[in-house]
């Protein structure tokens, strides 16, 4: 063959194609699995525990507690303590640094676990910021962990105040929830728990506040997997709820409630739970006793 010839053959020769690379699959959303799960073999649950305790505690409709600030340094305050005592220390905090604006008026309703706060004036949010700390400590005593919860607070407002200019967050109602619940968490120390507490009773955002009374009866009842950790589990309920957001509030004060009215963690009252014919747990619970 000449090499004329050969040139032109090896043109005529097909180079072999690349073999495609395989995309890798992308992972499975744990909330979504969850959802789909619990929809198929335990179809309704989550309707079926809403209604129950409706009858139970009566329809749940959402209003406006307090200016999304205060409820984002009452819920803080509320962390590891019982809601009374945070009350004490937010009216100290009113006392303390007093603004001169328009009163709030707070209406807990079902779910609190306090007895409301008295009418009054937000407090003065920069006075608080630039309080030195340990006075503000002093204030904030009776809410208990005082030396954790006082910097928190400063380092919070401050937070804010560098990202907004001043104390105000009524622009998160403006957002979607999930990049809202977003922009509260970047802030150290805001928990998804948090952030979604403030977005839902200021603002109605489809978001569900996962404290340890609703993870309780959620996971005795079986609406979340016994080993979900606290943090997914918000996510999940998310998931569970997509279908009927609207239920959001309902579904987080009825289940907060519940827990600590008759799911209680340690002596549960099942011979008068409604939900015992839907509860593994508490079927076990009144066979043990």
């Amino acid at each position: 063959m000449t090499p004329t010839r050969a040139l032109a053959s090896t043109r005529l020769t097909p180079k072999p194609k690349p073999k495609p690379k395989k995309r890798k699959r992308a992972k499975p959303n744990p909330s979504i699995a969850w959802a789909r799960r619990l929809a198929r073999y335990r179809p309704d649950l989550l309707d079926d525990t809403l209604n129950s305790l409706s009858e139970l505690y009566g329809p749940q409709v959402w209003q406006r507690r307090l200016d999304p600030t205060s409820e984002l340094i009452l819920t803080i305050l509320t962390q590891s303590t019982a809601d009374v005592n945070a009350e004490q220390g937010f009216v100290a905090l009113r006392a303390a640094y007093p603004s001169g604006k328009e009163s709030e008026h707070h209406e807990p309703g079902v779910g609190w676990g306090g007895d409301g706060l008295p009418d009054g004036a937000p407090p003065d949010w920069l006075a608080v910021e630039m309080a030195p700390t340990e006075e503000l400590m002093a204030v904030i005593k009776p809410a208990g962990l005082q030396t954790q919860k006082a910097p928190r607070i400063q380092a919070t407002l401050r937070k804010i105040r560098e990202e907004r200019g001043n104390h105000s967050l009524e622009f998160l109602g403006e957002m979607p929830p999930l990049e809202a619940r977003d922009w509260l968490t970047s802030i150290p120390g805001i928990g998804k728990k948090t952030a979604s507490v403030l977005l839902l009773f200021c603002f109605d955002q489809p978001l569900m506040p996962v404290d340890r009374h609703v993870e309780r009866v959620a996971k005795r009842i079986g609406l979340l997997p016994a080993k979900a950790p606290a943090d997914l589990a918000h996510d999940h309920f998310l998931a569970m709820l997509a279908s009927s957001p609207e239920r959001s509030y309902e579904t987080h004060v009825l289940l907060i409630h519940h827990g600590r009215a008759i799911c209680q963690a340690r002596k549960p009252k099942c011979e008068i739970c409604p939900l015992l014919p839907h509860c593994p747990a508490g079927q076990k619970f009144m066979k043990a006793s």
